[in-house]
């Protein structure tokens, strides 16, 4: 075996387990969906999963770092992964919708550790010479994911049952916490050093958080505006159904054909990435990344006709890519390991709060005017906001925090 595939042995399996994992995450969407329609007839029930994962976020981000910067981050993601399995598992014998709810809380609780584990793990495992190729290959492993999953999900359900489906899901998870157990451990962790979860300890580990955010302004301010443009793509994500099919007048099969160009114009652009990452700066691809899903969002908000909504998929879905990829990247070589867990869960929880608002904004915005001018709408500011956070990215005084490694000659270069 080649150095460079020996290098690569650790982040090949970490990918894999994340892949299997995504795809585990979008069979269970299209399950759970299903599943609730059937049991309500309800499309109002059918939101309310768009709703729960958003309001656990809230209520349990203030201490899910002080739990995770504590503990072994692989663990914790092999736990999370068990959880959802065992849960997703348990859906089957649900009796009703509350049922279904409980368990989707708990499910979305597991999640919620998810995350900063696997952000933070990520950045131990894969050295800083590797992190832009390995967030280039993972985006493509999301984006397949994002093709695979439902097909695989709507495939299985087809051939035996919904609730064979959610077995088989559970299986998913089950094989992702294999993989993941075959990887080294990046930390020692002394048991006796762990503080206890008090209020005390969370509010000490808040403040330093919001400490690091008072030394590191430009950063925060970069990656807060990175979660306002995602805000601004939920927001219109929220209510592409409706859009596409009774303002563009498209068809459910069309629907579902634009899903899948959207994916494959994804996974076009990370393969990119990950045959070319190393002629892409950091810079470079974050702002192509964020103007131009912008320009596929305006283009997606004035679109009258099945070509024109095509056009601007396939631009949002490449270069959203080069967006996710590049911020990734930028955010695991500036936050500090031993604090990135806490980090991360506040700026999920500031997420999870907007989302939820622009989801009830949106919904009373279409009913008081139209949905077509507040998707116009929507999409001019996201693109407006771009080229300010663009502006930003560029300003060459700030040119530090985007320092790389390059992976061809491992040698420091600033970009």
């Amino acid at each position: 075996m080649s150095k460079k595939l020996r290098e690569w042995k650790d982040p090949a399996f970490l990918l894999t387990s994340l892949g299997i994992a995504g795809i585990g995450d979008f069979i269970y969407l299209v399950a759970i969906n299903i599943i609730v329609f059937q049991m309500t007839g309800s499309a109002a029930a059918v939101v309310g999963l768009w709703i729960i994962g958003p309001i656990v976020n809230i209520l349990t981000k203030f201490w899910t770092g002080s739990f995770i910067d504590y503990r072994s981050k692989k663990k914790v993601i092999i736990v999370t992964y068990l959880l959802r399995s065992g849960f997703i598992a348990l859906i089957p014998f649900a009796q009703n919708i509350v049922g279904i709810y409980v368990i989707l809380v708990f499910l979305s609780l597991a999640k919620s550790f998810f995350g900063p584990s696997s952000t933070t793990y990520i950045t131990m495992l894969v050295p800083k010479i590797k992190r832009k190729r390995f967030n280039s290959i993972h985006s493509v492993t999301s984006s397949g994911a994002f093709i695979i999953g439902p097909a695989i999900g709507g495939t299985i359900i087809l051939l035996t049952s919904i609730q064979t489906t959610l077995w088989i899901n559970a299986l998913f998870f089950v094989t992702a916490a294999l993989l993941l157990m075959g990887l080294p451990e990046q930390e020692q962790i002394d048991r006796e050093m762990i503080p206890k979860m008090t209020a005390t300890q969370v509010w000490s580990d808040f403040t330093v958080v919001k400490q690091f955010i008072s030394d590191n302004k430009y950063l925060a301010l970069i990656y807060f505006g990175f979660i306002l443009v995602m805000i601004f793509s939920f927001a219109m994500d929220a209510q592409e159904v409706v859009f596409t099919q009774q303002v563009v007048g498209l068809t459910e099969i069309d629907y579902s054909l634009l899903i899948s160009i959207t994916g494959i114009g994804s996974v076009s652009g990370g393969v990119l990435l990950s045959f070319y990452s190393s002629k892409f700066s950091l810079r470079l691809m974050i702002v192509l990344g964020v103007v131009m899903t912008s320009v596929g969002y305006v283009l997606y908000a004035f679109s009258w006709s099945f070509l024109s909504i095509t056009v601007g998929f396939l631009i949002l879905g490449f270069f959203n890519v080069f967006m996710n990829a590049g911020v990734a990247t930028l955010y695991q070589n500036n936050i500090p390991v031993a604090i990135m867990g806490r980090v991360t869960s506040i700026f999920q929880l500031v997420q999870s709060g907007m989302q939820i608002i622009s989801i009830l904004g949106i919904g009373i915005l279409a009913d008081l005017i139209s949905l077509r001018i507040t998707i116009v709408g929507l999409a001019s500011i996201m693109l407006l906001v771009s080229i300010v956070f663009s502006y930003l990215v560029l300003k060459p005084q700030k040119a530090s925090i985007y320092q790389e490694v390059e992976e061809e000659g491992e040698k420091e270069v600033l970009v």
